[in-house]
């Protein structure tokens, strides 16, 4: 074979937010029977249910002030996570009925102080997706004890804000400590050759099943957006990740007839302004070309000042779309650019998608021959 196929499985690993539902569950359990599940069954996305063991707990029972808190040791499996290691504590006190569920910082979770994320200032960072798979887990727990989820859950990762100093919360706004993360609940771990290796396939099996025309998404949200415009099959869509430039490259070798690209605002304007490795790691969303871009394109003085101060990509697209700017087609336009010329020559009609963090389609190039 012309690939070199890794030599094992790269093991897989949880999430904080895994690991924080984990540990929510697991105190909410005692809060109302006195008794600490350990392991602890933990619901996640598409069905999965591993077991954490709890690495501490306890539960306090006094006059108007009972509350139970648990421990667990994130494993993020062999990908080179900062929070590996790190300890996930969540504490749980009864709510008054019909408060429902709230959450708050503990030690080493953040707290959000800018615009232009998923949660507004003021919020902990506890991404949405982390919250929906805790309360479900309390849900789960909620609905066999029948009893309601009123309740308020703290989060703290001892030593996080040190941890979170190897982050870029800081310049994204984020203060005090860490974010709680993950859609799935899954850590896939980070590795160049594997990844690669699985687009390349992806590609090859979408040939051989017959075909014409295969969507490439930088994650689930757009992967969701490609299917719900072309219904294609799954095996016509490939997980492409960060390495647009892997793709690509396998596309002009191995030309499909019709092929769509779709990824966030970041994402896609990083493949704008000519990148084909998407990561993070790799470079932040040059704001000011960003603003040049629009610039030259019509927009207005102030619009580009404030996409030049903006907190982040996706605070750039939120403001050009407050002012009725048509900052995605833009971005898209210019992306598509970038994947033709290293697909020149193949026989494909191209198309660049963005997707926004709610799964809407923001903007898009068209389909024109590469």
């Amino acid at each position: 074979m012309s690939e070199a196929q890794p030599e094992r499985p790269l093991r897989r690993g949880w999430t904080t937010g895994a690991c924080a539902s984990g540990a929510a569950r697991a105190a909410f359990e005692a809060l109302l029977t006195g008794v600490f599940p350990d392991p602890v069954p933990v619901a996640l996305p598409k069905g999965l249910r591993p077991e954490f063991a709890l690495a501490t707990y306890g539960l306090v029972q006094a006059p108007d002030a009972d509350f139970a808190n648990a421990g667990i040791v994130k494993d993020a499996g062999d990908d080179p996570d900062v929070t590996h290691g790190a300890l996930v504590v969540a504490t749980v006190r009864f709510a008054p009925k019909g408060a429902g569920l709230s959450f708050r910082a503990g030690e080493g979770v953040g707290l959000v102080t800018r615009p232009g994320l998923p949660l507004p200032p003021g919020e902990p960072a506890i991404n949405p997706a982390p919250r929906a798979m805790i309360r479900a887990n309390l849900e789960e727990v909620a609905g066999r004890l029948a009893v309601g989820v009123d309740l308020n859950v703290e989060i703290s990762i001892p030593g996080g804000a040190k941890i979170a100093e190897r982050t870029a919360n800081g310049r994204l706004g984020i203060v005090g400590g860490l974010s709680i993360l993950g859609t799935t609940g899954v850590v896939v771990p980070y590795s160049c050759s594997a990844w690669i290796h699985s687009i390349h396939s992806g590609v090859d099996v979408a040939r051989a099943s017959g075909c014409t025309h295969i969507g490439a998404a930088t994650g689930e949200t757009s992967e969701a957006a490609i299917r719900a415009l072309y219904r294609l099959p799954d095996h016509a869509l490939i997980e492409m990740g960060d390495f647009a430039g892997g793709f690509l490259k396998r596309l002009r070798a191995h030309p499909v007839a019709r092929v769509t690209i779709a990824g966030g605002p970041a994402k896609i304007t990083k493949l704008a302004e000519g990148m084909l490795d998407l990561h993070s790691k790799r470079g932040a969303v040059d704001l000011e070309a960003l603003a040049a871009r629009a610039s030259e394109a019509g927009g207005s003085p102030s619009l580009t000042h404030a996409i030049v101060a903006a907190n982040s990509g996706l605070h750039a697209f939120e403001l050009a779309e407050a002012a009725g700017f048509d900052l995605p087609a833009l971005v898209a336009d210019a992306a598509w650019r970038t994947a033709a010329r290293v697909i020149a020559g193949a026989p494909c009609e191209l198309e660049i998608v963005v997707v926004g963090r709610d799964g809407r389609v923001l903007g898009s190039s068209g389909f024109r021959r590469a």
